[in-house]
């Protein structure tokens, strides 16, 4: 499908609305089965197969699966082969020591001509172990092809932040489009392909490997706020009834496995279920903050979070910097200096953050920063001094958008990130030239 193709397709798409929702869809009339998951015989001649993302015995409140309907079950393919990893990795990550220094990456450099979006996933490191089902993974992608293969990840549930170019994602499930500024998220074990909404693609990617995101407690909030639930789009039944040989890649413990189906696994008529794909507008983010003094925890930003085994402690959260006002009095309003037992890998989707000198050699669009474990970060010495003098009046933050994958484990980069030309030189420099200014 052409780049043209793409796009219309993308503009005529409709959507099932609202997070963790029991969707259900049809493409075809009458191929979704009445009160039985799986018939004797299956509507339409199809095969009924459940896919399950968490276990069986799991709380209801946490039990993911849907039903499907297809024409063929996934069963019916050939052994899989070990392939190419090229420059994508899974955990452990043991290429490098964990770094405690504070780290920037300007954005991937430009893709060779035909790279696909899984053939420009880059990994720059993560955490925990893939066999295990514990920690997470940050990649980034560049790509200026669309796929005619078909991808599928065993590892962990994929989280796509588009910065530049958008995407066309053809799930089994059904289609979904993610433009700069939306996030798609790709559950475990669902097969889907990336094709390009424009000429070239760039963006992020947190590979999640332990519980599916969710959406986080509101607390004292209460019960509106932050990413609302009807804002979240699954994607409508649409299959793919093609005969003939069609690669399918499968991430599996850290690898990739490759086999040459006799027909698209793309082939599901109809379903039902919670385990969906979604995408998600960050500009709909309902922040919150102060009305009254300090700058607030950005904790207060979280779009989805990963619970792990201790209450509130993420394994990994999806937080984001989206447009917002800024009111405190006496209240330096930049985000604060700050040493964390959490691990901060930023990007930045577009314009900049107000954290951060743009520019070249500084945070920009495509770019990241990871402040491991106990780093000390915060405002580099322009936007203190700026920041200090400032006049206190209403200010609205809307010329960017950043957002942030906080991790409860320290990231470790792997070898060609710690190596990477695009790695930047004298970072700590931006926190030089900050003053003595106290009086006794």
């Amino acid at each position: 499908m052409t780049t043209e193709q793409a796009r219309k397709t993308a503009e005529a798409l409709t959507y099932s609305t609202g997070f963790g929702n029991e969707h259900s869809s049809e493409a075809v009339p009458g191929a979704l089965p009445e009160g039985r998951n799986s018939p004797q015989r299956a509507p339409l001649g199809l095969y009924a197969e459940q896919l399950s993302g968490s276990a069986f015995t799991e709380p209801r409140a946490h039990n993911r699966r849907s039903w499907l309907y297809r024409i063929r079950p996934s069963a019916a393919h050939p052994p899989f082969t070990r392939t190419d990893n090229g420059a994508l990795r899974g955990a452990p990550f043991t290429e490098t020591v964990p770094d405690p220094n504070r780290l920037r990456w300007d954005p991937l450099p430009e893709p060779a001509p035909g790279t696909d979006w899984l053939a420009g996933l880059w990994t720059l490191g993560g955490n925990g172990d893939v066999t295990q089902r514990t920690g997470m993974a940050v990649h980034l992608y560049h790509a200026n092809a669309s796929m005619e293969r078909v991808f599928g990840d065993s590892d962990g549930e994929l989280l796509i932040v588009p910065e530049h170019g958008g995407l066309l994602l053809r799930t089994e499930l059904g289609l979904l489009a993610a433009r700069p500024g939306e996030v798609a998220l790709i559950p475990r074990g669902v097969r889907f392909r990336v094709e390009l909404l424009d000429e070239t693609a760039r963006g992020y990617v947190c590979e999640n490997y332990g519980a599916p995101f969710q959406l986080p407690d509101l607390g004292p909030i209460g019960a509106n706020g932050l990413a609302n639930a009807r804002d979240f789009r699954a994607p409508v039944a649409a299959h793919e009834d093609v005969e003939g040989p069609v690669e399918v890649v499968n991430k599996y413990c850290g690898n990739l496995w490759s086999a040459t189906y006799d027909h698209s696994p793309l082939d599901v008529v109809a379903w039902h279920g919670n385990h969906t794909p979604y995408v998600y507008d960050l500009r709909r983010f309902n922040v919150i903050g102060t009305i009254s003094y300090d700058h607030p925890d950005p904790s207060i930003f979280t779009v989805l979070t990963s619970p792990s085994d201790t209450p509130g402690l993420a394994g990994v959260d999806f937080v984001v910097f989206a447009p917002r006002w800024l009111v405190g009095e006496d209240t330096f309003r930049p985000p604060y200096f700050h040493r964390n037992v959490m691990s901060e890998y930023m990007g930045l989707i577009e314009g900049a953050y107000d954290a951060k000198t743009a520019g070249k050699g500084g945070f920009v669009p495509g770019g990241g920063s990871l402040h491991n474990m106990m780093s000390a970060h915060g405002p580099d010495r322009e936007t203190f001094d700026r920041a200090s003098a400032a006049e206190l009046k209403p200010q609205k933050i809307d010329d960017g958008l950043a957002f942030m994958f906080e991790t409860r484990w320290p990231i470790t980069t792997t070898g060609q990130a710690a190596n990477a030309d695009h790695l930047q030189k004298g970072y700590d420099a931006v926190w030089q030239g900050l003053e003595r200014h106290f009086r006794s």
